[in-house]
């Protein structure tokens, strides 16, 4: 049976969790929770995410451990990944469903939409934001 697509928020994380959590079990040999970091790049195009060399940089600088081990631990990956993931997921939706918008739109609302605090983006808050009431 084909189920409904969710998407609330939660199950929208849950889900990208669990892509981010699979795709980086491939790369986990050892099954202890960490990769390579020679693999990340991998691992993230394999997530359909194509970051440039200078952004895939900045990535490992964010996720790699104060003294480069060579290798990223998932607990680090999974929170970095996910609030990227989201990001394209939500542009995704916005782009593909109904009236498309332009990228620049999108830049202009995903720019509306993260907190600048925590870089990422709040749902709930945006979705309110952004539902205009017909009442």
């Amino acid at each position: 049976a084909e189920r409904e697509t969710d998407i609330r928020p939660e199950a929208i994380i849950a889900d990208i969790q669990k892509k981010i959590t699979d795709a980086f079990e491939v790369f986990d040999h050892e099954c202890n929770k960490t990769v390579d970091v020679r693999e990340i790049g991998t691992i993230i195009r394999s997530l359909g995410c194509c970051p440039s060399e200078g952004e895939l940089h900045d990535m490992l600088a964010e996720v790699e451990e104060e003294e480069p081990t060579g290798y990223i631990r998932l607990e680090k990956f999974l929170p970095m990944m996910t609030k990227i993931k989201n990001q394209k997921e939500l542009v995704k939706y916005m782009t593909e469903e109904g009236e498309p918008f332009t990228q620049e739109e999108m830049e202009e609302m995903l720019s509306a939409a993260v907190d600048p605090e925590t870089n990422t983006v709040r749902y709930r808050d945006y979705i309110t934001m952004m539902v205009v009431d017909e009442n």
